[in-house]
């Protein structure tokens, strides 16, 4: 037989091109002998194929488990659902999510972000602070989607990612009038120049006159990014409770 690109001879058993290396079938698939259709999947069957993938991967089959294991995600899921809206419902302003004991726990990821991306510059290493605290819930979300298989885990960290935006907002509209403590005792207002990161960040982008608007989107978005989270694990939930009864 010939290679149907470069022609070179060889044995009629090869399913592989000696000189070029072609599939032969992968070939003719999309270049096929005269008088036969090409075989080209169609867009809307790699979109639906894609589509079943992200659906194993957020939503997939419950397996008949421990019903105890159910209502417990569900409880936790409640505790979420009612906490998450005392912040959610918060004003700006009165800094509910600054004052949780969850703040505590957000902090040493916010100092680590400072440490990690010092060596990019000290406009980088400001914003580090900020990244930090967001990339920990992003990085457990992912860990527990992709690695360990546990939709529901990566629902609550998602909701614990969106809790950051409420963490971070009243810093952000702090940034003019620097009246929130900050670590060691010292305030933004007299503090020096770039120990107040939000102050620092938006004056040297100019943006330091929308202090407040950027604090008040950042807390939407956060809201809204725990109100997915939220939804999404209560699917998980339900789906596992109705197994459970069948």
């Amino acid at each position: 037989m010939q290679c149907p690109k470069c022609h070179a001879e060889q044995a009629d058993q090869n399913t592989i091109c000696e000189r070029c290396g072609i599939v032969f079938a992968k070939y003719y698939k999309y270049h096929p002998p005269e008088g036969r259709p090409a075989v080209m999947p169609l867009p809307s069957n790699r979109r639906r194929a894609a589509g079943s993938h992200w659906r194993e991967w957020l939503l997939p089959e419950p397996a008949a488990g421990d019903p105890l294991a159910v209502w417990g995600r569900g409880l936790l899921l409640l505790v979420l659902a009612i906490w998450g809206g005392r912040l959610m419902f918060a004003p700006v302003s009165a800094n509910a999510a600054g004052e949780s004991f969850l703040h505590l726990i957000n902090l040493p990821f916010h100092e680590a972000g400072h440490l990690f991306f010092r060596p990019f510059g000290q406009f980088i290493m400001t914003l580090g602070g900020t990244l930090g605290q967001l990339l920990m819930p992003a990085i457990c979300g992912a860990v527990l989607l992709l690695k360990t298989r546990d939709p529901f885990g990566a629902s609550v960290a998602l909701w614990w990612f969106g809790e950051n935006f409420l963490d971070i907002a009243p810093y952000i509209d702090d940034a003019r009038a620097g009246v929130l403590p900050l670590i060691g005792g010292n305030f933004g207002h007299s503090a020096p120049y770039g120990f107040h990161d939000w102050e620092y960040l938006l004056t040297e982008t100019g943006l330091i006159q929308w202090d407040h608007a950027l604090a008040w989107f950042t807390h939407v978005s956060g809201a809204l990014i725990m109100l997915m989270a939220l939804a999404w694990g209560a699917v998980l939930v339900y789906r596992g409770w109705r197994v459970g009864w069948r």
